[in-house]
């Protein structure tokens, strides 16, 4: 079976508070963008992964603890994995957890396991937080620690996006780190992107960990500052970095960032 992972992006990043049990209680939207990996696996004689990449912890990524976690139950047969990485790691779009929901359904599909949405997302936030949502991969009102999603209609629709990434690796333990609760809460980003149009989101909609990473690492800020000054109607760095991007009226051009940069742009539909 051949699948195609996709990734994501915060529209805002709020964190409201450092729970009992460690994680942190967040608010954001989460939107799906059509930049892929490749994701193949077939029956063998014993389970083996490789990738085009090297991989941080590659006995511990997300595609083989989804399989491991739902062999537990339903006894799998072995299989050889094969991962095509594109999207960037390390870099807040969620590829690695978009690797392992892929993982989840594919399995799922392929060996008439019957396991519904609900069930696959439940297996997903043993993976990570993020990971539920790309079992529906749909734009999502995120709430809890990435958990608890609502339906959202964002208007982007026709938009241009350019990802621009400049090969910083962002650990999330290492952002959070730096990252500093705000005492005053920040608009309801879903107020803010439902009733007001998106030239005004620079002005109400943050990601909280911005701060702690633009001090560490200005070139990210500069990043956002340019896709200003080029022409996007709003930037953000996504998730907890190193990704910065930029949402554009018409397609935008590549020319000015440096070859050493990953930098795309997509459309949404």
């Amino acid at each position: 079976m051949i699948l195609f992972p996709g990734c994501k992006l915060n529209i805002g990043l709020s964190i409201l508070h450092k729970r009992e049990d460690g994680y942190h209680n967040l608010e954001s939207v989460f939107l799906p963008v059509p930049l892929f990996d490749s994701l193949e696996f077939i029956e063998s004689s014993e389970t083996s992964f490789q990738c085009n990449l090297e991989l941080d912890n590659e006995k511990s990524n997300s595609i083989l603890l989804a399989y491991h976690l739902l062999n537990e139950v339903y006894d799998l047969p072995p299989i050889s994995i094969f991962l095509h990485k594109q999207i960037p790691m390390g870099a807040g779009l969620g590829g690695g957890s978009s690797n392992g929901a892929a993982m989840l359904v594919g399995l799922n599909k392929q060996f008439n396991l019957g396991l519904s949405v609900t069930e696959l997302e439940k297996y997903a936030l043993q993976i990570g937080a993020d990971c539920p949502f790309f079992i529906q991969n749909k734009p999502k009102l995120v709430h809890g620690i990435g958990e608890i999603f609502t339906d959202i209609s964002v208007p982007l629709s026709g938009k241009w996006i350019a990802l621009v990434n400049p090969a910083i690796h962002i650990s999330t333990k290492q952002a959070f780190e730096n990252l500093t609760i705000k005492k005053t809460p920040n608009s309801p980003i879903a107020d803010v992107i439902e009733n007001h149009p998106i030239t005004d989101w620079k002005n109400s909609i943050f990601n909280d960990f911005e701060e702690g990473v633009f001090s560490q690492f200005p070139e990210i800020e500069g990043i956002k500052n340019k896709l200003y000054e080029v022409g996007a109607e709003y930037a953000s760095m996504t998730g907890t970095g190193s990704t910065v991007f930029g949402i554009f009226d018409k397609e935008p051009s590549l020319s000015h960032w440096p070859h050493s940069y990953f930098v795309r742009t997509v459309k949404l539909r």
